[in-house]
């Protein structure tokens, strides 16, 4: 298992915590940028949570308050966490633990927008944990490395929209978790690298088809 950690589903959270704070570098809707943070959350919404008249930073301000959650690093999504994937690989002394929950209602192909905002907004959320302390700049190796897994992984699932062959969702985010240390390169080359690609890839793959198989094929195809 890579840095221990503990998952837990209650719906509509997600949680993952840690036994002491890492390094976490996201664009997630709270906490985003590089922070140290101890739990990483997600919170499943629905329409009735966010009407257009709300504030969703505002709101989930008060839902991790009233949760004692303020500092966790928070993702939002209206998919169906309870189908979240988990996937680990080990490739040498390297241990990588990805973990995602999948929503392809508001599929996008890169540089050519569509207007999904009457669909919901189910977003692919992922967030990857390795048991190597890294340097400020490995983190956003890996991180690139994992959004290249991920973008690899939507491709190969072939999922046809208005304007191509989705390669992700309008509002996917990515958080990677690290302790700090001195391992100052991720690349595909690296050991590291490899064991962000395979569990990533095979962890957003597995979500796929998951999320899939909820939906009419007429909307969705390959």
């Amino acid at each position: 298992m890579p840095f221990p950690c503990s998952i837990v589903h209650d719906a509509p959270w997600l949680s993952v915590s840690f036994a002491r704070p890492v390094r976490v570098v996201s664009w997630a809707v709270n906490r985003p940028g590089l922070v140290s943070a101890q739990q990483l959350l997600w919170r499943e919404v629905k329409n009735r949570d966010l009407p257009i008249d709300v504030d969703p930073v505002a709101w989930l301000q008060k839902e991790l308050k009233a949760r004692d959650a303020l500092d966790a690093v928070t993702m939002l999504t209206s998919c169906d966490i309870g189908n979240y994937c988990v996937a680990d690989a080990a490739i040498e002394d390297v241990q990588v633990k990805a973990i995602v929950t999948v929503g392809l209602s508001n599929a996008e192909r890169v540089g050519k927008r569509l207007d999904w905002s009457k669909e919901g907004w189910g977003t692919i959320n992922l967030a990857v944990i390795i048991d190597q302390g890294l340097k400020e700049w490995a983190l956003l190796e890996a991180m690139s490395i994992a959004t290249e897994a991920r973008t690899a992984a939507v491709c190969d699932a072939d999922i046809q929209i208005a304007t191509g062959r989705a390669t992700g969702t309008g509002t996917d985010c990515v958080a990677i978790a690290a302790p700090e240390g001195d391992m100052a390169y991720a690349g595909l080359h690296t050991a590291l690298g490899e064991a962000i690609g395979l569990s990533v890839y095979d962890a957003v793959s597995a979500a796929i088809n998951k999320w899939r198989k909820t939906r009419p094929r007429k909307t969705f195809s390959s």
